[in-house]
């Protein structure tokens, strides 16, 4: 079984968006979340990156500097109360490896790139918290730097996901560039929007949702700026909306504009972002939207507490995904009690945390096998294309590669796929997971033998209780083929 997770006193998230990076930190008192600090620095990092998908070194510099400043704040802060995501501009950034190498070193922990979908369902987590109770179904709205997320759901629970590829900052540079705001501009830019949320309108419009709801900066400033300047009283309206694009437009050049709540930094975006908002209302029939204080940062410190109260989102994922594909699930318990047997026996050589390795080779065995329901031949690489394509809410897209490669590699030759060092972690849970999945190939309920596994630099080492393999030679001759397998990659395995 999995170790109890530890409580934390604090932690944090870190959000690595587009427009803005955000820490915010908060007090675990009573199991539940007290926000107490936060630090928020424009980085702008979407507007780095160039025609050809490639962010700038100047970029570059701007996220690495925010990050080491955020990186001292955190300090002394165990890796598993802090959870740091990263968004769109990673997700398409073709420079993003090397981005993510030095951020996570600059911040001094793991960073991890999620998809649209599932930045989407954070951020309806962290939003939903932070409202009333409801019986009602909400929409929420995102309009971040490079992405647009729309969300319907129902008190906690998200139902409906969708991630756009348009945001404030791509917006405002690709239809309002050099800070020049026209008519025409506004036209184009609202198009645009209005034809890509035109794939999402059946499902989106106000026949399927009774409140809608905007969360983050755009959002935010949108509210601000039409209640500090007598246009509603706070609430985001349509005719309020064409109220701000005329004066925005009178204005004629961003660094022009002088509008009550509005920074200068955000004067830069504010036009993209209100083309994006008037598609929305006019395309999913809007007539207002009221705005919430949190967002993406407060739904993963909300996924990063349940992880801790062993409420995890992902396992219940998997848990999903095993009725979804009909999997044995005696199969699995006989998988999995052997791989964290194996584990027990090298998690002392392991550098990452045994809890973590654990809970993938739990989830390998569960999943390992859906695959079949595809087609019985090579149904391993079916099961991680599985695994490392579906919308999988929890998971962030690294680990589900970290997890589809276990499972891709859990039978037959290692050849063409890029293993690891034989000394890396990686190595060690193929090796335990092969064996676990081999030695119960026959699918029975017998008691299998007594195993011991080494590790070691000159590769593994495995004994076998005595007699048992002559009993079993389909077995043996299993066993044989995967020392040939390993000899393969210039690493060996040894029997006993």
């Amino acid at each position: 079984m999995v170790n109890r997770k530890p409580t934390f006193s604090e932690i944090a998230a870190v959000d690595l968006g587009s427009n803005s990076f955000r820490l915010q930190l908060a007090r675990v008192v009573d199991d539940d979340l007290i926000f107490h600090d936060s630090l928020r620095e424009v980085v702008r990092l979407g507007a780095g990156l160039s025609e050809d998908k490639t962010l700038s070194d100047e970029a570059l510099n701007r996220a690495i500097d925010c990050l080491n400043r955020f990186g001292e704040r955190l300090r002394g802060l165990p890796p598993q109360a802090v959870r740091a995501v990263a968004t769109n501009t990673f997700r398409v950034a073709k420079n993003a490896p090397q981005l993510l190498k030095a951020a996570q070193s600059a911040l001094g922990f793991p960073i991890e790139i999620i998809a649209g979908r599932e930045e989407a369902r954070m951020i309806f987590v962290g939003v939903s918290h932070s409202l009333p109770k409801a019986e009602h179904k909400r929409l929420v709205i995102d309009i971040g730097g490079g992405s647009t997320e729309f969300i319907i759901g129902e008190g906690l629970e998200p139902i409906e996901m969708e991630s756009l590829y348009m945001g404030c900052v791509s917006y405002s540079l690709r239809y309002f560039p050099d800070g020049k705001i026209t008519e025409e501009a506004f036209e184009r830019a609202q198009i645009a929007a209005a034809t890509e949320i035109q794939s999402i309108s059946k499902n989106f419009k106000s026949k399927h949702w009774q409140e809608a709801v905007g969360s983050s900066g755009t959002a935010r400033t949108l509210g601000e700026v039409l209640r500090l300047n007598g246009l509603t009283d706070g609430a985001v309206t349509l005719d309020g909306l064409y109220q701000l694009r005329q004066l925005l437009v009178k204005s004629k050049e961003v660094k022009k504009i002088e509008l009550n709540g509005l920074s200068t930094d955000r004067s830069a975006v504010i036009s993209g972002g209100l083309a994006i908002m008037l598609a929305a209302f006019e395309g999913l029939n809007i007539d207002k939207l009221t705005v919430a204080n949190s967002a993406l940062r407060e739904g993963v410190l909300y996924e990063l507490l349940g992880r801790m109260q062993h409420d995890d989102t992902r396992d219940s994922t998997v848990n999903s995904f095993m009725r979804r594909y009909h999997v044995d699930r005696e199969q699995v318990k006989r998988v999995q009690l052997m791989a964290l047997v194996l584990l027990s026996q090298v998690e002392h050589k392991l550098s990452m945390d045994v809890a973590v390795a654990k809970q993938h080779l739990i989830w390998a065995a569960k999943l390992h096998e859906i695959g079949v329901s595809i087609a019985h031949g090579g149904y391993h690489k079916h099961s991680a294309y599985i695994i490392e394509n579906a919308d999988m809410p929890g998971f962030s897209k690294m680990e589900q590669e970290a997890l589809g490669f276990l499972v891709r590699a859990q039978r037959r030759s290692l050849t063409k796929m890029e293993m690891p060092l034989l000394l890396e972690d990686r190595t060690a849970l193929v090796m335990i997971f092969r064996l676990a999945v081999l030695f119960h190939r026959n699918r029975l309920d017998i008691t299998p033998p007594e195993l011991n596994l080494a590790w070691h630099k000159a590769g593994f080492g495995l004994d076998v209780a005595p007699g048992w393999l002559a009993k079993n030679p389909l077995t043996d001759a299993e066993l044989a083929s995967e020392i040939v397998c390993w000899k393969d990659l210039n690493i060996d395995l040894s029997l006993a």
